[in-house]
């Protein structure tokens, strides 16, 4: 059994807001230069724009790519556990109440994977239920059981499978004839033809590269990890949580170096593709997760002991209204880029799609600050709060 964490003074944990608006950040950046464009970039003519065409892209996705949604997986666990915390203090049960959350989310992932192949929310809206599964085991088999799911049992099963069967053949490009037929649509079909494919074409593409990519595992552990978050308290400023994460820092930045590097040499040593494309995924998830580490450990000491925590607090009110602004970049990434709006993906490199993502942000940023002036929450917060606990005659459901 573990002990109920009853919040103390302000119930909204900012490093937790912070943390989460710095994630949006992160996708947002790797969605404009990677998903928005379509990889349809312009051949550059000026050195200039060749140099910081491939710094920007090195940079960004060294940075955030496969590490930004790790956060973002995260903090949703530990989202699930305050709920769920904050109704068993009342002596409520908030499961069932979640489970009728997640089907919400389904439909907003719904909407929004027709404007955007590629979104998360689908992801969480369906494995969200691992947690309802979970939540009631004491935090030793929580452990355990997100331990097993970030080292990635598929991946280990694929290269077992691969040293007893020499004839076992792995298809690593099961995805690809569906994003074909998605980008097409993107890059030459109306709105309506993009959202009749991308809901239903492009979320196979998507749950397809994702269960490829060792995702699936991925985010139900880490999940899970958000959840023993919480129960510890581990995002309250005490020297004992100050010690734990900067123990975590050192730990993760000692593993993440040869790790990385060992998946770059790693064609050198295996040339056989069914055990090449499963170690190379699970040396790149495994230093995924320690880079996240990194991230996620270094921006909470940087929040607590440093100078930089006001500028890391700026990061709060974007944090707070995630969904909105992550669901209003897949509508204005796709007018911009997409054939249905400007149809800018034919245009430009990797450095206008980095200045245009960051005006973006700041343009949600400058919303969000004002927005929250004068309401609790973001609108579609607030909107998937009030359906979460819509009223129906005398009952709730």
């Amino acid at each position: 059994m573990h002990l109920s964490y009853a919040p103390t003074g302000n119930n909204r944990i900012e490093i937790a807001d912070v943390l989460r608006g710095f994630a949006v950040l992160g996708i947002t950046l790797i969605h404009f230069i990677e998903r928005f464009s379509l990889y349809s970039y312009p051949e550059e003519t000026c050195n200039l724009l060749l140099f910081t065409d491939k710094v920007i892209w090195d940079s960004v996705f060294f940075a955030f790519s496969g590490k930004a949604y790790c956060i973002f997986a995260l903090l949703f666990g530990f989202s699930f556990f305050i709920q769920d915390n904050s109704q068993k203090i009342k002596g409520k049960d908030f499961r069932p109440r979640f489970a009728w959350r997640l089907v919400l989310l389904f439909f907003i992932a719904c909407i929004n994977s027709s404007l955007f192949p590629g979104e998360i929310l689908m992801l969480y809206a369906l494995l969200g239920y691992v947690m309802i599964a979970v939540c009631r085991l004491s935090s030793r088999s929580i452990a355990i059981i997100a331990g097993i799911l970030l080292l990635q049992p598929l991946e280990w099963g694929q290269i077992i499978i691969a040293l007893l069967d020499p004839a076992f053949v792995i298809n690593a490009q099961l995805d690809a004839p569906y994003w074909e037929i998605v980008n097409t649509v993107q890059k030459e079909g109306s709105f309506i033809e993009l959202c009749k494919t991308a809901l239903w074409t492009g979320n196979i593409a998507n749950m397809g590269w994702m269960l490829l990519h060792g995702r699936v595992t991925q985010t139900a552990g880490l999940f899970m990890v958000g959840i023993l978050i919480g129960r510890s308290n581990l995002f309250h400023y005490t020297e004992q949580n100050i010690r734990f994460w900067t123990k975590v820092f050192i730990a993760v930045t000692i593993a993440f170096f040869p790790i990385y590097g060992l998946t770059a040499i790693l064609p050198d040593f295996i040339t056989r593709e069914a055990l090449l494309v499963p170690s190379t995924l699970l040396l790149k998830s495994l230093s995924n997760i320690a880079f996240t580490g990194i991230l996620f450990a270094g921006v909470i000491l940087v929040y607590y002991l440093t100078k930089l925590k006001g500028v890391l607090h700026q990061l709060a009110p974007y944090g707070r209204m995630s969904l909105t602004n992550y669901l209003s970049q897949s509508l204005i990434g796709g007018f911009l880029f997409y054939n249905w709006g400007l149809g800018l993906y034919r245009y430009t490199g990797i450095t206008v799609c980095i200045l245009i993502g960051v005006g973006i942000f700041f343009i949600q940023f400058c919303f969000c600050r004002w927005w929250l002036r004068s309401h609790p929450q973001g609108p579609l917060e607030w909107l998937w709060k009030k359906a979460t606990w819509i009223n129906v005659g005398n009952r709730l459901y």
